[in-house]
């Protein structure tokens, strides 16, 4: 049996797994959870993420705006489903991570300069005032996603680099940090392989540390005749040196199938950018954007995604 280590949370968002249902991940019967309908002027929101804060959650939603700006707002739910979201944007860029250390909640992003995407990186602690860190990286580069703790010593972070036309280099990345200003270290995680994530590979939610490993959701994208095609993949990473990959599926996890996944802004895409996941009772809840228009959510336990993994272990 897996363990995840780290907190029980109160009121996680689940529904138990569809009667004959085989696979390890599925999805919320009640999806999206967040439309354009949530906020005034908003064309879309996806691609978000939430974490426990008081006595229910707190969340940062990308919300391409009808001018088709990117923006990041501020949101709050005491089931994690229903959601509020409040109409005062606090950065512009887009696909923003949370991550709680320390008793701070770290906000990571894809930040615009004149010279391309950074990481973004600001911190709070309630929600309402932020404090903005230095740029993680030189541009160019998306998926940055935090660790939850130090791991010897040192922040880690999750980047993969890519070019000014957003043409992918398509690996994922991994840098340190003593303060979270400098950054350094920088050591290759994993590629694309073949199939369903020959294109490119991103990081998703902040990593979940189990007694196996440092549980890593992540994006897979293969290129068809019809254009891109995002879908969920896991792996497993070492928990004292995390650049090493030590299980890693080679079959993706949920796929664009649902028609809320299919037709949109961006067709066919899952893309996963949190998770909930609870150390009482195994159980995991996963936020993803659905064709770069909405928000849905899908469930799992660490055992059924762990042992997917090793099942079908490109890692052998």
């Amino acid at each position: 049996m897996a363990k995840i280590i780290g907190d029980s949370i109160k009121n996680i968002p689940w529904q138990d797994k569809p009667e004959n249902y085989i696979y390890p991940v599925w999805r919320y019967d009640g999806n999206p959870i967040v439309t354009r309908d949530n906020l005034y002027m908003a064309n879309s929101i996806f691609n978000s993420a939430a974490v426990p804060f008081g006595d229910g959650f707190a969340g940062v939603f990308r919300v391409d705006m009808r001018s088709r700006d990117q923006k990041i707002f501020v949101g709050f739910s005491k089931d994690a489903i229903n959601w509020e979201i409040k109409d005062k944007a606090i950065f512009n860029g887009y696909d923003p991570r949370l991550c709680e250390i320390d008793g701070k909640y770290y906000l990571t992003w894809v930040n615009h300069t004149p010279h391309g995407t950074t990481i973004g990186i600001a911190y709070t602690e309630d929600f309402e005032n932020w404090t903005q860190l230095e740029d993680a990286c030189y541009p160019v580069a998306r998926n940055g996603v935090l660790f939850p703790r130090k791991v010897n010593g040192e922040y880690m972070l999750l980047i993969r680099p890519c070019d000014r036309g957003h043409t992918p280099y398509g690996d994922i990345f991994l840098s340190h940090s003593k303060d979270l200003t400098y950054w350094g270290k920088h050591r290759f995680v994993m590629g694309p392989v073949k199939n369903w994530e020959m294109t490119k590979v991103g990081a998703g939610p902040t990593p979940i540390e189990t007694d196996e490993g440092w549980l890593l959701f992540y994006h897979g994208v293969i290129t068809s005749c019809n254009g891109f095609t995002y879908s969920m993949g896991a792996a497993i990473l070492d928990k004292d040196e995390p650049w090493k990959v030590i299980h890693r599926a080679d079959s993706f996890l949920l796929a664009p199938h649902e028609d809320y996944e299919c037709f949109g802004d961006v067709p066919n895409v899952v893309f996963p950018c949190a998770a909930l996941a609870d150390a009482d009772s195994g159980k995991i809840a996963i936020y993803y954007g659905a064709a770069d228009t909405s928000i849905a959510l899908a469930f799992t336990t660490v055992d059924e995604t762990i042992k997917y993994i090793k099942d079908n272990d490109m890692i052998k």
